[in-house]
């Protein structure tokens, strides 16, 4: 369990995860546009890539959050083994599916153009799944530097 003392680091560490989250996750929502049935401009289309890209910080919070629990640390990413690396996997795959399936076929929020590749089964768009399983780790990685080039100067 996480000291008294800690909270303010725990505060700052969810806030750079968060804040890091949407940076990268940003790109990724702009580059996969073209997968996306879409009216409007490219311009507009971007800046309606900022949304999803909140909700993707969010998302990255949460795996966070769920390692934190099992692992019992909140620098449980700084260097993580491979039961953590499993548990971003498992945890972001898990999410990642849930939150495609309900936009999809639940909330009916988007359309997939022929390019966009389907897991099968679940006719789902890939690029989305993927995109939970690649960004997390890098941001725990980005995220751990970041903290700790802050805590050198």
């Amino acid at each position: 369990m996480e000291k008294p003392d800690h909270i303010e680091k725990m505060i700052r560490r969810l806030a750079a995860v968060f804040v890091i989250s949407v940076l990268l996750n940003f790109p990724w929502e702009v580059a996969q546009m073209p997968l996306y049935v879409e009216d409007g401009s490219w311009l507009e289309f971007a800046l309606h890539c900022v949304i999803p890209s909140l909700g993707d910080g969010l998302i990255v919070m949460l795996i966070f959050c769920v390692g934190w629990a099992v692992q019992g640390r909140s620098d449980w990413t700084d260097q993580p083994g491979w039961a953590a690396y499993a548990l971003m996997l498992t945890t972001g795959f898990s999410v990642a599916v849930i939150a495609e399936w309900v936009g999809f076929y639940g909330l009916n929020r988007w359309s997939y153009t022929s390019s966009m590749p389907l897991l099968p089964g679940l006719g789902i768009g890939v690029v989305p799944v993927l995109q939970m399983l690649i960004l997390p780790p890098v941001i725990f990685k980005v995220t751990g530097w970041w903290l700790a080039r802050r805590r050198r100067d």
